[in-house]
């Protein structure tokens, strides 16, 4: 079937359904072309917390499906490609964490949402790259235990007064990122701004004219006068840039900066988990009250 075929199926299944296609915006660019909402975690976690659909399609990853199911747990949570994990939430287990929670005792514990339902069960409140540091300022602990990416911990560490203790966890999409790769894409378009999200390596934050997360990142291409922009961040994002702002150059810090999980997504495979109802994500009440009260906390943050 042609894409422009499965994508009228697949509105029109959505609309039998009552059912709404959420996707992030590393996804491939039909699928964001037909989503109903696309986003950052943080702004996809407020869409599947407020959303009257009965059931929400997740192009993204587990644990934003996960997100969801926590959220509305009344909802048939839909994840097209079951196989599509997250590098960076799996580099912590819940026996890792509470073995890291002894060291510091009345710590509290942030949790990016890139992580398990799991892990978020077994920690204070969420944070995403957006909301990262007004998280952290609105705890009243003074010491604070930031999982799973270090990265993100150590910049967030920048703009607070708290005593940051970071995990050692990265992405590696961002994580793989180089100065010498920025400094050289800089060197080809002088004078062109630098946008790098938080994920990314101290040294190559620190050649940034801006850091921020996905979201950031496209609202600052929006405000700049100039009319090229280089950014460090997964090349999904080109999609949603290069839609916004038509006259605008945008340059790729590195062309290898590809999530692979999060392009497994096909427009058929979407169609055929709204066919067949499944896979479903369905996190256990075990799990879910505790994790929902970690993302709770962090909504009630914005």
């Amino acid at each position: 079937m042609e894409h422009a075929d499965l994508k009228e199926k697949i509105k029109a299944t959505l609309k039998e359904k009552n059912g709404i296609l959420l996707a992030h915006y590393y996804q491939r660019d039909e699928v964001q072309e037909i989503a109903d909402f696309t986003g950052d975690s943080l702004g996809l976690s407020f869409e599947a917390a407020r959303t009257k659909a009965d059931v929400i399609v997740f192009a993204g990853v587990h644990f934003m499906a996960e997100s969801a199911s926590i959220l509305s747990p009344e909802k048939t949570v839909l994840l097209p490609r079951f196989d599509a994990g997250c590098a960076l939430a799996d580099t912590i287990t819940v026996e890792a964490l509470e073995k890291e929670k002894k060291k510091y005792p009345g710590a509290a514990v942030v949790t990016y949402i890139n992580s398990s339902a799991a892990i978020k069960a077994a920690s204070d409140i969420c944070c995403t790259s957006a909301n990262a540091v007004r998280v952290v300022q609105s705890l009243a602990e003074k010491r604070v235990l930031m999982i799973p990416d270090g990265n993100l911990a150590r910049y967030a560490a920048k703009f607070t007064d708290k005593e940051i203790i970071p995990w050692g966890g990265a992405c590696p999409v961002h994580q793989d990122l180089t100065p010498a790769e920025v400094l050289a894409v800089k060197a080809r378009h002088p004078g062109a701004k630098f946008a790098a999200h938080p994920e990314c390596r101290e040294e190559v934050l620190k050649l940034a004219d801006f850091v921020g997360s996905t979201s950031g990142i496209i609202e600052y291409a929006g405000k700049i006068g100039d009319t090229t922009l280089i950014f460090g961040t997964e090349l999904g994002i080109l999609y949603q840039l290069r839609t916004r702002y038509p006259a605008k150059t945008f340059i790729p810090a590195s062309e290898k900066m590809v999530c692979e999980t999060m392009k497994l997504t096909t427009l058929g495979d979407i169609l055929k988990a709204l066919t067949d109802m499944a896979p479903a994500v369905k996190v256990p009440a075990a799990i879910r009250v505790p994790a929902k009260r970690c993302l709770d906390r962090m909504l009630a943050v914005g």
